[in-house]
């Protein structure tokens, strides 16, 4: 009888017990984005660049002066329920345009552009960054999306992008002069899944710097994403997701790394850092939404997205870690289908995920 018992315990282990990394992996179609996707697409943002309410202002109340509408407030970035989302959004305008000119909505987006990117409403919003107990307003969020809007239209070829973009330089000079001033500041970087996270924001001002030249603020972020990051080693992944996470603070990481080391230096780190990633067995399950009418539930459609993107940028930066692809894909096709006539928790931002991500699959 025990001996039968021992029999049937390896029949059971045979059976169930063998690792996932020795099946031969799905594959998964590889998403990109094409005309028909970019004018779907299309509808997020201008479902909400012009909605002002409901609006999120997460600003401090110095005194009854301060308690005016988002538009007056804002007037260029007032809608999508939250300054860096209408930030995000507007950048989604400018991406699926410039990369889709025969757009069907094209000439509406472009209208749009040029009326909220105004000089005068861009005075306006530098103005709201001077104010008393606004120094830390947004950071680094909504700052990194500004340098990232900024840079797309830096890259944009177009009348339209030269005449935003001086408009908008103000705002974007007075945002890389932010990052400038406190990344020193921050001995400890911020870790968390969502809006803080340190590499997330130096990440997107980096390829801001990079792209106008802005050597002050690559080299402050070259030594303090040094200083932050370049001891870790074993990131815990199997901790992530949080519940509300829309960022990986692991792949964050790598993907600020990936910026500012030498290809040596990359190397060597990641094999530290996270040396199940370079396995070409590696495997991670996508962030699982249980329901994307909460606002904080639909992180995870969000984490999808920028996992995918992450992992698209070192492929495309490395091709060694070309197996990541797969992955990639896999993250994509969970979250992709479900964002056009989602509700608007998820809408006002996701589109810009999405975008962000299909750019870097398809190597933009």
């Amino acid at each position: 009888m025990q001996n039968l018992l021992i029999i049937l315990l390896l029949i059971i282990c045979l059976s169930s017990c063998v690792s996932p990394s020795n099946k031969t992996p799905k594959k998964y179609p590889l998403q990109t984005l094409t005309l028909e996707q970019a004018n779907r697409l299309s509808q997020l943002p201008l479902n909400c660049v012009e909605t002002q309410y409901p609006y999120k202002l997460g600003q401090t109340i110095g005194s009854a002066d301060d308690l005016k509408t988002p538009k007056e407030l804002h007037p260029a970035f007032y809608g999508c329920f939250d300054w860096h989302s209408a930030v995000h959004g507007h950048w989604s305008m400018v991406s699926l345009v410039k990369n889709f000119p025969q757009l069907k909505n094209a000439k509406q987006l472009r209208k749009i552009l040029k009326q909220h990117i105004t000089k005068d409403n861009i005075i306006k919003e530098v103005e709201y960054f001077h104010g008393k107990h606004n120094k830390s307003w947004e950071r680094t969020y909504g700052w990194a999306w500004l340098l990232k809007l900024a840079e797309e239209l830096h890259t944009w070829d177009d009348p339209l992008a030269r005449e935003l973009e001086i408009n908008l330089q103000p705002l974007a000079d007075l945002l890389a002069n932010r990052f400038v001033e406190f990344l020193p500041k921050l001995y400890y970087n911020i870790r968390v899944g969502e809006h803080p996270n340190t590499a997330f924001g130096m990440a997107f001002a980096y390829d801001y710097a990079l792209a106008v030249g802005n050597s002050s603020l690559q080299e402050t972020i070259n030594t303090r994403a040094r200083h932050f990051y370049i001891a870790d080693n074993n990131c815990p992944l199997s901790w992530e997701p949080g519940g509300f996470d829309f960022l990986s603070p692991c792949f964050e990481e790598i993907d600020i790394m990936r910026r500012v080391l030498t290809a040596n230096e990359f190397h060597i780190w990641l094999k530290h850092f996270l040396p199940q990633l370079i396995k070409p067995n590696f495997n991670i399950t996508v962030g699982v939404v249980t329901d994307r009418s909460d606002g904080k539930l639909v992180h995870l459609d969000g984490l999808n997205f920028t996992r995918a993107w992450v992992l698209y940028g070192l492929a495309k930066q490395y091709p060694r870690y070309k197996h990541l692809i797969n992955i990639a894909n896999k993250h994509m096709q969970y979250s992709l289908p479900n964002l056009v006539n989602d509700s608007y928790e998820g809408g006002h931002w996701l589109g810009s995920f999405a975008i962000y991500a299909l750019n870097q699959s398809n190597g933009k």
